[in-house]
């Protein structure tokens, strides 16, 4: 019994004492400069470089990932995975449908919108003909059923999402609703 009372106590005093290798050890940083470093001779080969704005003007960067490299064929054909009411995946690749605007997931009719997506693209390979443009970390693209059926006018006609307006230059106005703009009044780009 005391020799196991022995090896614990020389096992927890290896642990404490011995150096701990996986922490980074902190360094002494010099405390900043308070003066002001030396104007440059007007004689120096250096250019004048204008400084950068304070941090609290510098613009923000968002966190996304950048758009994949758009494919030169302009097309993509695959089963899809749906995102929400407006974009889904096709190959790996995020496509925001083009000239549609959906709810987002947290809005009201933005579950219903993605569900009824879901509805349409279960089982299909879609077709995605690419415009060319990005959007955030989103190829842009029209998607068509195996039938040649529009997603973006599918989930209009079902009252679900809105044209695009200026995306779309009115491609899909006659779809809607008329009331699905009052429905959706105060959502997203529709205030």
């Amino acid at each position: 019994m005391e020799i196991l009372f022995l090896i614990l106590v020389l096992c927890v005093a290896t642990y404490i004492f011995a150096p701990n290798d996986k922490k980074p050890r902190q360094q002494h940083k010099p405390p900043p400069e308070t003066q002001s470093p030396p104007a440059p001779s007007p004689s120096s080969a250096e250019p004048h470089r204008p400084k950068a704005p304070p941090q609290s003007q510098q613009r923000k960067k968002v966190d996304h990932a950048p758009p994949p490299p758009i494919p030169s064929s302009m097309e993509l054909k695959g089963k899809a995975w749906v995102i929400d009411g407006d974009t889904i995946v096709v190959n790996k690749c995020k496509i925001r449908l083009a000239g549609i605007d959906a709810p987002e997931l947290d809005q009201p009719w933005g579950q219903k919108s993605k569900w009824e997506m879901v509805k349409l693209c279960k089982g299909q390979v879609i077709t995605v003909a690419l415009t060319g443009e990005t959007s955030y970390d989103r190829l842009v693209g029209t998607c068509y059923l195996p039938d040649g059926r529009d997603l973006g006018a599918e989930i209009i006609r079902a009252g679900l999402a809105l044209d695009g307006g200026v995306f779309s230059k009115g491609k899909y106005k006659d779809l809607e609703d008329p009331e699905m703009r009052r429905k959706l009044r105060g959502y997203g780009r529709w205030r």
